[in-house]
């Protein structure tokens, strides 16, 4: 239950260790109709296949291009949208399936903050009953005991206390995203999704909402998966990155070894265009020529081989699986 002083609870060492998320074999399809009587003419297919696990207190950050599907694994495992395909193991159950008041329940302990915090804000409340909402649609509270909770969850993301009684129009971008971060903190969960979380905000604010988000992790004992685009964000967020290409997660290691030794092309391309901080320093940049394919018609074998500058004649013919190569490095490719 949650108390008004919002001490966070400490776990065993032997949970540290447990993975608190399993996706296995996850796809999510979008029904594409057309023709008079608008029948299912095919898929765009935004996430195909994608397996990963998270333990308990980490962060996996998942990086890709714009439409690679990674906003869409994060909205499938909050189950916001229903899975085409695959499981997903929270805590050990199996969630994929469940409806109702069992989906209810575990949705306490599953909280996403989405990228643009005025859209994802409610402009007619002001924010104290924002953020005292969730709590108040799980929990019998009086309106003493909530206004306690929602002042420390504004004092823990850096707001003054006035705040409860203003609007959201009434804020920056930062403030507001903060705002959401409150929110999504108010029903303690275990695990945020994290979907964006900078990247409508203004480079100064950035990092303050980084530092926010690793020292609230720390104090609450949260698991995040952390989605955004930019390599350096996801770098400095995340113990473990997974590359989306296509709906697909083409490389999955520790951020040590895929920022030093990346093994699939599509991540060599995207690190290699990483802005140096030395503008002394050349590096040697990978240009990637074509467009991305259509998600609604992907093509066979490997989805990178149309760009790939590596590519074989077996990358067309046959997908490659995401395989171990390295300790705890994984990738898709037929180079290894």
């Amino acid at each position: 239950m949650i108390t008004a002083s919002l001490t966070p609870k400490k776990q065993s060492a032997s949970s540290k260790s447990e993975n608190l998320l399993e996706v296995h074999n996850l796809k999510t399809y979008y029904p594409v109709k057309g023709g008079f009587f608008r029948r299912t003419i095919g898929n765009v297919k935004a996430v195909d296949n994608i397996s990963f696990e998270i333990k308990r207190g980490d962060t996996l950050g998942l990086v890709g291009e714009s439409g690679c599907g990674k906003s869409t694994a994060g909205r499938t495992i909050l189950r916001l949208l229903t899975p085409t395909e695959g499981e997903i193991f929270f805590e050990g159950k199996n969630i994929t399936r469940q409806s109702g008041r069992n989906l209810r329940e575990i949705r306490k302990d599953m909280q996403m903050v989405f990228q643009d915090p005025y859209a994802s804000l409610n402009p007619m409340q002001m924010v104290g009953d924002i953020i005292a909402e969730p709590i108040y649609n799980f929990y019998k509270r009086s309106k003493s005991e909530l206004k306690q909770i929602v002042m420390d969850l504004l004092d823990k993301v850096g707001l003054p206390s006035d705040a409860y009684y203003k609007y959201a129009h009434e804020f920056s971008g930062g403030q507001r995203q903060r705002i959401a971060i409150a929110r999504s903190l108010a029903l303690r969960p275990k695990l945020i999704i994290a979907d964006e979380p900078v990247s409508a905000l203004d480079v100064s604010v950035q990092s303050q909402v980084l530092n926010l988000l690793k020292d609230l992790q720390q104090e609450f004992e949260l698991t995040f998966l952390f989605i955004a685009h930019d390599l350096s964000i996801v770098k400095h967020m995340s113990d473990r990155i997974g590359v989306m290409y296509l709906g697909n997660i083409v490389e999955l290691a520790d951020k040590s070894n895929l920022y030093t030794k990346p093994l699939h092309p599509y991540t060599q391309a995207l690190i290699s265009a990483i802005p140096s901080p030395d503008p002394r320093m050349k590096k040697n940049r990978i240009i990637l020529t074509g467009d991305i394919p259509s998600p609604i018609n992907p093509p066979s074998g490997c989805p990178f081989h149309p760009r790939c500058p590596a590519a074989m004649e077996d990358c067309s013919i046959n997908k490659p699986v995401l395989k171990e190569v390295k300790a705890s490095h994984l990738v898709a490719c037929h180079l290894y």
